[in-house]
């Protein structure tokens, strides 16, 4: 069959395009596919493992570039090129030669593994997943609306009519855009010699919350106390009354008083505890 070729002006048949050599996106991104087949078909031990680290060296300056897009962002270029190689080599263990290049695979997975750091261990206070990405949607969302010269700032309601976020969402972002670092306590507030801190904002305990919860929690042990046992708390805890001003008035002599209240007061404070682990307590 005959077909017609392309010429060129001299009337030479022209070189199809699709005999050009195929060129690579980047420079660090080596032909590296023996390799890969090689390591698929070894058994783990020192042969696999020199040839792994092999492919670790030839693609780490690839993983080092990526590293870079994220400088400028509170963490050192050199951390930042350690999580890279990380997920590079959690790429290479992972990647399967059969499905592509290595390197549509191992792209995504470092960006993903270098993201991860941020946003799990560069947040001086811990933020839940959930508003760290409503943080990130925030945080796009105010660069586009924005990105135009004399653009205003964007309101809540701007951005969630940007994003489709309500807006309860949207502040939420915004709050956790503050949340990447955390303020000292020690602070100052105000200016000048006399201004607060903001540790000077922050309540104290109130021990009173803690008197109220026990008194609540003695009340059933003190309505199962005989009648008699309950008056003598009531006269000594109550009414302030001395162990032998009681014992005048009860007709008894101090020193059993004394046990008496020690018994009911050991009574109701073990029956406490006892409901308080799940026990049962003394009846």
């Amino acid at each position: 069959m005959l077909t017609d070729m392309p010429t060129s002006p001299h009337g030479t048949p022209a070189t199809p395009a699709a005999a050009a050599p195929a060129r690579r996106n980047h420079d660090d991104a080596p032909d590296t596919a023996e390799l890969f087949a090689r390591l698929a078909e070894l058994e783990d031990g020192p042969e696999r493992d020199a040839v792994r680290d092999e492919l670790v060296t030839s693609w780490l300056p690839m993983a080092h570039r990526i590293a870079g897009r994220f400088r400028d962002r509170g963490e050192s270029v050199e951390d930042l090129r350690q999580v890279a190689a990380l997920g590079l080599v959690k790429a290479i263990d992972r990647f399967d030669p059969s499905r592509g290049a290595f390197e549509s695979y191992a792209v995504p997975t470092i960006t993903g593994e270098v993201k991860r750091h941020f946003r799990d261990r560069m947040w001086a206070l811990r933020v839940p997943r959930r508003v760290q990405e409503l943080r990130n949607r925030v945080r796009v969302a105010r660069r586009e609306l924005t990105q135009n010269p004399g653009s205003p700032e964007p309101t809540v309601a701007d951005i969630a009519a940007h994003t489709g976020l309500s807006e309860e969402e949207v502040s939420a972002g915004m709050e956790a855009l503050e949340s990447f670092s955390t303020l000292s306590l020690d602070a100052e507030l105000a200016a000048g010699d006399d201004g607060y801190s903001l540790a000077d904002t922050l309540g104290a305990t109130d021990a009173s919350y803690d008197v109220v919860v026990d008194r609540e929690a003695a009340k059933e042990g003190l309505r199962r106390l005989p009648e008699r046992e309950r008056a003598i708390l009531y006269m000594r805890f109550f009414e302030d009354m001395t162990q032998s001003r009681i014992a005048d008035r009860l007709g008894i002599s101090q020193m059993h008083v004394s046990r008496l209240i020690s018994r009911s007061c050991a009574r109701v404070r073990d029956e406490v505890l006892g409901r308080r682990t799940g026990g049962t307590g003394p009846l």
